[in-house]
């Protein structure tokens, strides 16, 4: 049975982790087949929102502990060319054009809380938990998490969740800023599926051109963020669902965007 497992229906690609048995912790060839799905995904015009989710009842224990302590010893070297190798998922998911939900349905923890920080919206089932558990196995942290939870909840607490490590639910998560929405475990899916269709038959273009807004307001000045901002607002400007909307408008209907 593949390590995860995709689908698309009404223009939303749902990825699943499917390890359900090691409450979808990592392996190498999960890792793999999401770089390989998300540099398909991001040229494929006929996707425009992409679902991360977990199968059974957790969404990512993050890396598999059990794997690690039967590892064989590599160089130093060889591990950190790994690790930045699997790193290009974090960087996928900041970057592909489509608007990326991670819908949290379970324990989500390690370097599965850096997969779903790394999305652009992160809804959580009620039952949902979260923590970094770094320090729980000797660990130092990857996948994003130092980056996204300084961004996210600021230096002061990104420290308390990397030092100390303690466990938070769903309700602190969201309190915390590291989650937009808390809802019931039901209807998790409806839930993030129903955004994720409005986002899909939405002005896809200038939600690709906003992620790069973003992207670079994190880590750039205002006159870099000007600049881009600038030249997406022209080329927007030049999309047929700008045109489509100014007209409906006019016109005092609802638009129908296409996606160019």
């Amino acid at each position: 049975m593949a390590d995860l497992t995709e689908a698309v229906s009404e223009r939303v690609a749902l990825l699943t982790l499917n390890r359900p048995e090691r409450l979808n912790a990592f392996s190498e060839p999960m890792i793999a087949a999401i770089i390989d799905a998300l540099k398909r995904l991001a040229t494929d015009a006929e996707v425009g929102a992409v679902v991360l989710t977990g199968a059974g009842r957790g969404f990512c224990a993050g890396g598999d502990v059990k794997a690690m302590a039967e590892r064989q010893t590599t160089s130093l070297e060889a591990r950190t060319a790994h690790i930045r190798i699997m790193h290009q998922a974090i960087t996928l998911f900041r970057t592909i054009p489509q608007v990326a939900i991670a819908a949290v349905n379970g324990p989500c923890f390690g370097a599965g809380l850096g997969l779903a920080l790394a999305c652009d919206l992160r809804f959580a089932a009620m039952g949902a938990q979260f923590g970094t558990a770094f320090a729980r196995v000797g660990f130092s942290g990857d996948f994003g998490t130092s980056y996204h939870l300084s961004k996210l909840v600021g230096a002061a607490r990104a420290r308390e969740l990397l030092l100390l490590g303690d466990q938070i639910d769903a309700n602190r998560a969201e309190a915390l800023g590291l989650v937009n929405r808390v809802v019931p475990d039901e209807a998790l899916m409806d839930e993030a599926m129903g955004v994720a269709r409005r986002l899909a038959n939405g002005p896809t273009v200038a939600y690709g051109y906003m992620k790069r807004n973003l992207l670079a307001a994190e880590y750039g000045t205002l006159q870099d963020v000007l600049d881009l901002e600038a030249f997406h607002q022209s080329r927007t400007g030049m999309t047929d669902d700008h045109r489509e909307a100014a007209q409906a408008f006019v016109e005092k209907r609802a638009p129908v965007f296409r996606g160019r």
